[in-house]
This record gives C-alpha cells, structure tokens and sequence, in this order.
C-alpha cells in the first residue's frame, strides 16, 4: 500500500498465509528490538529474585548468573526492555530506539570494561561489561545496516 493510504513509510509488511489470513510480518529491526527487549525485561525481574530491594544503588557483589546486579540495575533492565518492546512496533522507531541504545550500552560497556569509577551506583562485573558491548554493537547493527532484510532493500 502506499503512503497515501496511510501506511506511511512502515517496513511492517502484511503477508499470506496459505488459509488467506493476513500475518504481519517483521523486519530484522523490529525483531531485535522485540527479542532483546523481552530478555531484558526477563533479566530485570529475575534480578530482583537475587537482590531484593535492599542496597538500592551499592555495589553489593550480588549476581544474576555472572552478571552484576542491584535494584537500580534491575530496574534500568526493565525501563530498556520496555522502551525495545514498544519501539518493535514500527520499523522506524526500532531502528531509533536500536540505534541510540546501542550506542549507549556501546559507550557504558566500553566504560564497564576500563572501570573508572563513573558506574559505581550500577552493581557492574566484567561480564557486565561484555555484556553491554556485544548488546550496544548488535543494537548499532540493527539500528543501520542489519535494520531490514537484504530481499526488503532491494
């Protein structure tokens, strides 16, 4: 459909399926921005299971498998993985929302790694670290070049 029937510039396509009902389909952005965004609300909630409420924003030495966490870190988890979830719904504003925090879980594991100090209110370990670079690059990559699928870009 075109723009001018009000399916503006959406990378969202609708599909058939063999019975002729309409399936949405996804493009790899908005999936992305769905999947992470699902696991890092998951992350968020079981965190709590390990930490409670108690030492809000300490460095506790707590963990969630190998990663540290704290109520402030659980919380962040869950605020990004929310803002992933709704951002999936369009193909633009997955690509933003891939886009910018990619490139802030880019910067903050970078900082995690080189621990200067700067994050001493988010509970935060190596693993941590990796965690947010390998996030922040794949978020960069869906937020650009792997936002659409090569048959959509053609």
């Amino acid at each position: 459909m075109s723009r001018a029937a009000g399916m503006g510039d959406d990378r969202s396509r609708i599909g058939r399926v063999d019975d002729g009902e309409a399936v949405a389909k996804r493009s790899p952005a908005q999936l992305f921005a769905l999947v992470f965004g699902a696991v890092y609300i998951l992350v968020g909630v079981l965190g709590f299971l390990v930490t409670g409420f108690d030492d809000f924003a300490n460095r506790t030495g707590e963990v969630l498998v190998l990663f540290g966490v704290n109520p402030l870190h659980n919380i962040v988890h869950i605020a990004i993985g929310a803002v992933w979830v709704v951002s999936a719904a369009k193909h633009n504003s997955a690509k933003a929302v891939n886009t910018a925090i990619g490139a802030v879980y880019l910067i903050l594991g970078i900082l995690g790694l080189v621990d200067l100090g700067i994050l001493g209110f988010i509970n935060h370990n190596t693993a941590d670290g990796w965690l947010h670079v390998v996030s922040g690059a794949l978020g960069l990559f869906f937020g650009t070049k792997g936002a659409t699928s090569s048959s959509e870009s053609r």
